[in-house]
């Protein structure tokens, strides 16, 4: 596999892991890329695929989308740091591509858990599905990009990376002041609460 789609496949999969393994073992299949056997088993694809629709149906539920982000906040930098040690033309060791695969889907996922956190504390529901489309399009786009161009695919996705770190940073710090307040607010309500 391209080291362009290899770096694109391990920063995708900071958000949509097992839409991007599916998409890599149909790829695989269709003979698109080279490499990845082990996801082309028809079996593995059908998990990847039944898993994939989980991941869509929780991601769009408020505070389950959370849940589901902090379970997989160590599976998806493995997945990234899997799918880096299968870019042939690479002139690095197989440990320096796997510790960058799973950075890549660390700032990925990072960057989407925060922006989570963020968009849960809006008193709607509907922003949490808006969030997840426009993540899953991204993703889809960014893929089928990889595999058409992978050279143009590994400069936006070094860019995003760049970008997600610095968006985790700040969405995170947003979300503790969101959280304080609350926690203000829901103190400040007991309070008032109890007194007689």
């Amino acid at each position: 596999m391209d080291v362009g789609t290899a770096v694109t496949a391990a920063w995708s999969s900071g958000i949509s892991m097992y839409g991007v393994l599916a998409l890599l073992g149909i790829a695989g299949r269709a003979g698109w890329i080279d490499g990845f056997s082990l996801l082309q088993r028809p079996g593995v694809l059908v998990a990847l695929i039944v898993l994939f629709v989980v991941e869509l149906i929780a991601d769009k539920v408020p505070y389950v989308d959370s849940a589901w982000d902090a379970v997989h906040t160590v599976i998806r930098p493995v997945a990234g740091a899997f799918v880096m040690t299968q870019a042939q033309d690479a002139s690095f060791g197989e440990p320096l591509l796997a510790l960058s695969g799973g950075a890549l889907a660390l700032s990925s996922h990072s960057a989407k858990a925060s922006t989570r956190l963020v968009v849960n504390a809006s008193p709607e529901p509907a922003s949490n599905i808006v969030v997840s489309a426009l993540e899953d399009g991204f993703v889809g786009l960014l893929m089928a990009l990889a595999f058409a161009y992978p050279e143009v695919a590994f400069a936006i996705t070094l860019v995003l990376a760049i970008v997600s770190i610095i968006v985790a940073v700040a969405l995170f710090r947003t979300a503790r002041r969101i959280a304080r307040r609350l926690r203000a607010r829901r103190d400040a309500t007991r309070t008032g609460v109890d007194d007689p």
